[in-house]
């Protein structure tokens, strides 16, 4: 739910999107730099080759983040955080294209369905879609997606051990802030002087969506079932949607809602394993 609301609190802060990326980041470090000092003093420092791997996940969340606050603009916070979440699927291609790693094949089914979802809600068959531009507004949200996977893959292997979560993160986090702020300002996007209400905002959006939820993440993933998981994460997007349409009065058209359906049920096909789930199920049942 932290990180649901991140498209409601953008839009209520009313700033240009290197603006919100950069205090969305700025806002969200001191508790990930506390968490990280933590695990310093407890299993010592990084090494440098995961600094570096860090530095350039954080180049990558800042495209992710500015990426997906072109979306809003154009789509809406609930249609573009939906397509933020087609990463699950790049993310596998990449693996396999990049590192070998051969994809699942339910992700190989949930592919063509997603791709049917994202046609569906850029409105290139409905006139009566939502959004300034839909059609810009999904590809936004497809390069939304393939920054994101960037970040994913690249943070995932400087953040091998386990003991020291935070670290990794923060100086993405970083990173994500010097980056975003140095392609925002020649573009006129980056505004320094906070005013309120608007940092309020901001600083909301990053002491949840920044922070506070990825690490409530970091901390559920290994106490829980994979499977446990992936569901749950998939109510993220869902919830953006209703929160989307009820605080700030988004009103996607029925064949959008529709391809918000085929999005996330090609994820869940692609991230839910069916047979450990149907084990999952045999087990709580007897």
């Amino acid at each position: 739910m932290c990180i649901a609301f991140s498209g409601i609190f953008y839009r209520y802060s009313n700033v240009e999107p290197a603006t919100a990326t950069v205090f969305r980041a700025l806002y969200g470090l001191p508790l990930l730099a506390f968490v990280a000092w933590l695990e310093h003093r407890r299993h010592g420092g990084l090494d440098g080759r995961a600094v570096r791997l860090a530095a350039v996940a954080g180049a990558f969340f800042a495209a992710d983040l500015t990426f997906w606050h072109h979306a809003i603009e154009q789509v809406g916070a609930g249609l573009a955080t939906v397509l933020g979440n087609l990463q699950v699927l790049i993310v596998g291609m990449v693996a396999w294209l990049v590192f070998g790693e051969r994809p699942s094949r339910a992700i190989l089914v949930a592919l063509p369905i997603v791709l049917l979802g994202v046609v569906l809600i850029s409105g290139l068959t409905d006139a009566d879609a939502y959004g300034a531009n839909p059609f810009l507004g999904v590809l936004l949200g497809v390069l939304t997606a393939f920054s994101y996977a960037g970040y994913l893959l690249v943070i995932r292997r400087s953040g091998r051990d386990g003991r020291r979560p935070a670290g990794p993160v923060a100086i993405a986090t970083l990173s994500t802030a010097l980056v975003a702020g140095g392609v925002g300002a020649p573009l006129g996007e980056l505004q320094l002087v906070p005013t309120w209400p608007e940092h309020g905002w901001l600083l909301a959006y990053g002491v949840t969506s920044q922070s506070l939820g990825y690490l409530l993440i970091s901390l559920s993933l290994p106490r829980l079932p994979a499977v446990l998981t992936s569901i749950i994460l998939l109510a993220q997007p869902v919830a953006t949607v209703g929160l989307a349409m009820v605080l700030l009065g988004e009103a996607p058209s029925p064949s959008q809602l529709a391809g918000v359906g085929l999005v996330i049920g090609g994820v869940g096909l692609a991230t839910v394993p069916i047979g450990l789930l149907r084990s999952r199920l045999a087990g709580a049942g007897s």
